[in-house]
């Protein structure tokens, strides 16, 4: 008996030191975390500090070199050179008329002007300087002396591409991207980066380590995204020619934002090689580059010296296709589809209108216009586009957010990744009766599940890209008309509505070359049509929608071209027609 009472008093002590242990090792792992917590933040803020500085030394020397060269140059004519398009100031370079150093300098001053006003660069190239003491060996290249902006995902040796991502800063690159290097065999300057989204999956302009870029034409509105900074600082006259890459829009929505002309080309037509992806091995939903301008021949030009010789030999995996310029500059008649509603985002009147005015003046200049309506409307954004990008439930996303604080642009986007996989489908059943567009998307972002079911998907998509080329041919178009998303949102508001990028990417789901065009202007007619606006499910991304582009009264108003797959010419072409026709109908 008293063994037992022995063994039930040393049970009671180790049941106490148990509890002991327990209550320790949870303080020490709680005390871990928090440790862990404080670190991490720490780091990321050093970062932080470290990158901002790099950008302000940039911003200054470059601010001090343009106050030498204007000393030393008293009659470069700033003015002048700022105001000629890309046709006409390639044309005084190659002539003589104009030297590379006073149309660079000229840039370079417009560029640091426009950033103090809009925050749209991350980083001049500092090595841009000494690019121009030898950019005469390239007289002969179709791009000679002319300044280029490149967003901040293009590899430049030397400088970071951190997709506005605290964990991947202090990695500098250690070559420049296939692109930056054609660019310079054909003449043109690279001379600043400019700012993105965090993450670049999302179509605002802001992230924790450069700030948020605002819009040129009014600064209460973003410049759009993901490829904001470049549409900020085209738009603001800092910049003639800029490359952005587009997965959902990123090219396109900035260039409907700012007033300027934006071409995402076909997928696989130019070189990926050194341009940072948002999501790297997601192939469903294609990424590609493509330039901004503010005219469609500076978009033409720079496909074609980018469309080279050396961009083939530099990566074998593009099909080696020079520039049709034959195609480009056709002016037979087309049989153009069009559209105003893609039956999942209701466009604002503004956009609709716009739609419908380009419809009659390609018309009366002889074009044929025929209705079209997109397949499937209801469920490609959620069932091909979002498990296509979000094949993998958020989890690259998130981990690509890690190391630092997500931005506001962001947050309201991304907190429902945050969620277990079970709530999302909870939340998705609840709201199927009462909101089935929210709650598809909320079942979407679970991912595709395994590998086979990631088969299946990829076979849905397929079937559905040729079932839209049969659609295509059935309606007997070369190309198609319709909306641009705009006009340009109140700040923090993309997050919110990533439904809203459906007219511009599901050309990405397809892969089809497409294009904007600014043709208008805001009215206060439009304004008074939104207060009634209802949109297509009258549900709460509708009512959201409404508020986001509520007092855009000014903004620019564009339309968006779009053609079949390897035919980037041919959009461009009616992207042109398109210009021409508003352009004269203007005066």
């Amino acid at each position: 008996m008293e063994h037992v009472k022995l063994y039930l008093r040393g049970a009671e002590l180790d049941n106490r030191t148990a509890a002991q242990l327990a209550g320790a090792a949870c303080v020490v792992g709680a005390m871990t975390v928090l440790v862990r917590m404080v670190s991490s933040r720490r780091v990321a803020k050093e970062k932080i500090r470290r990158a901002r500085s790099r950008r302000e030394e940039s911003l200054q020397r470059a601010e001090q070199a343009v106050l030498q060269y204007k000393e030393s140059h008293p009659l470069a004519d700033s003015s002048l050179i700022l105001t000629l398009s890309l046709s006409e100031l390639t044309k005084k370079l190659q002539e003589g008329s104009l030297s590379p150093e006073d149309v660079f300098y000229s840039y370079m001053e417009k560029t640091l002007e426009i950033n103090k006003k809009l925050n749209c660069c991350t980083g001049i190239l500092l090595e841009s300087f000494n690019q121009l003491k030898t950019v005469a060996s390239n007289k002969e290249g179709l791009l000679y002396g002319v300044p280029v902006s490149i967003k901040e995902n293009f590899a430049y040796k030397n400088y970071d591409s951190s997709c506005g991502l605290i964990n991947k800063l202090d990695q500098p690159e250690d070559k420049d991207s296939v692109i930056v290097e054609v660019l310079k065999r054909q003449g043109a300057i690279p001379f600043v980066k400019t700012n993105l989204p965090q993450g670049l999956l999302n179509y605002d302009c802001g992230n924790p380590i450069y700030g948020q870029t605002m819009n040129p034409c009014n600064l209460q509105k973003t410049p759009g995204g993901s490829s904001g900074g470049e549409g900020a600082l085209i738009g603001g006259g800092g910049s003639l020619l800029g490359m952005g890459t587009d997965i959902g829009g990123s090219v396109r929505i900035p260039s409907s934002f700012c007033g300027i002309c934006g071409f995402k080309a076909t997928s696989g037509r130019l070189s990926s090689r050194g341009v940072r992806a948002a999501l790297p091995g997601q192939k469903l939903v294609c990424s590609t580059s493509g330039p901004m301008a503010r005219d469609v021949d500076s978009l033409a030009l720079c496909m074609q010296a980018l469309l080279c010789d050396h961009m083939f030999s530099l990566d074998p995996t593009i099909p080696p296709i020079p520039f049709n310029a034959q195609i480009y500059q056709s002016t037979s008649p087309l049989r153009i589809g069009y559209l105003e509603n893609d039956g999942y985002t209701g466009p604002s009147p503004s956009m609709a209108r716009g739609v419908r005015e380009v419809k009659a003046l390609l018309e009366q200049a002889g074009h044929t216009l025929v209705p079209y309506t997109p397949l499937r409307s209801s469920d490609v954004f959620p069932e091909l586009v979002i498990k296509g990008i979000l094949g993998d439930g958020t989890t690259t996303l998130l981990q690509n957010l890690e190391g630092g604080p997500v931005d506001p642009c962001l947050k309201d986007q991304v907190l429902p990744y945050y969620f277990p996989k079970w709530l999302k489908k909870t939340i998705s059943f609840l709201l199927k009766p009462l909101s089935p567009r929210i709650a598809s998307v909320c079942n979407a972002i679970c991912g595709v599940g395994t590998v086979a079911d990631q088969w299946k998907h990829q076979s849905a998509a397929e079937e559905y890209i040729h079932a839209t080329i049969a659609e295509w041919r059935r309606c007997n178009i070369d190309v198609l008309l319709c909306p641009a998303l705009g006009p340009a949102f109140n700040f923090l508001y993309c997050g919110k509505l990533s439904c809203a990028s459906s007219p511009m990417i599901v050309y990405n789901l397809l892969n089809f070359p497409a294009g904007v065009v600014p043709v208008s202007t805001v009215t206060a007619e439009d304004e008074e049509k939104l207060k009634h606006y209802k949109g297509n499910y009258q549900d709460y991304w509708d009512k959201v929608f409404k508020q986001a582009v509520t007092g855009g009264e000014g903004l620019p108003v564009a339309v968006q071209c779009v053609a079949l797959p390897w035919q980037d010419e041919l959009c461009l072409r009616f992207m042109k027609e398109v210009e021409q026709l508003v352009r004269q109908n203007k005066k």
